[in-house]
């Protein structure tokens, strides 16, 4: 992920291909793709398991509401980070890495669900919608001018429909 990353930056996303990461990481093309199957992107982003147990840990042991503990959780990532690095910068700004970065944060709407779902005793569509929408603020909000600031908005619109979560 190093070798590919400092590529990328140095290069632009586009602009590199596989063959080239994994000679600067001197390993085998097919070496990358079994440790990064979903390509490319996967070298820059990994993969949902990991931001899908992070995200059900911030929700199970969080010391406040559950949308509190979902937009504190969603602050120290990527675009909403008080200072993003470049590599939060090279997503946003990429069409391919943008799209794959909301497929990994939709690929947790099942788990985010159960773990409200367990939270709450609450089993419903509300729980769903409440899911799906949260894991889409990341698409929507880190593109804007201020991300933190759009990040804060969406859940102050959020708060207005489940405002008391425990």
């Amino acid at each position: 992920m190093a070798a590919a990353r400092g590529l990328f930056l140095e290069r632009g996303f586009a602009e590199v291909t596989v063959a080239e990461v994994a000679e600067a990481a001197d390993v085998a093309v097919s070496t990358v793709f079994a440790h990064f199957p979903g390509g490319k992107e996967a070298l820059v982003l990994g993969d949902a398991a990991e931001r899908e147990a992070a995200l059900v840990t911030a929700v199970r042991e969080r010391p406040g509401s559950i949308l509190d503990a979902l937009h504190d959780f969603l602050a120290t990532r990527g675009p909403f980070r008080s200072k993003p690095d470049a590599v939060a910068r090279l997503v946003v700004t990429t069409p391919a890495l943008r799209a794959y970065a909301r497929s990994l944060w939709t690929q947790c709407e099942t788990a985010l669900a159960e773990v409200i779902t367990a939270e709450t005793q609450a089993n419903d569509l509300s729980v769903r919608l409440l899911a799906r929408y949260v894991l889409e603020i990341p698409d929507l909000a880190g593109v804007e001018p201020d991300p933190a600031a759009a990040l804060t908005a969406a859940f102050a619109h959020l708060r207005l429909g489940w405002p008391d979560l425990p």
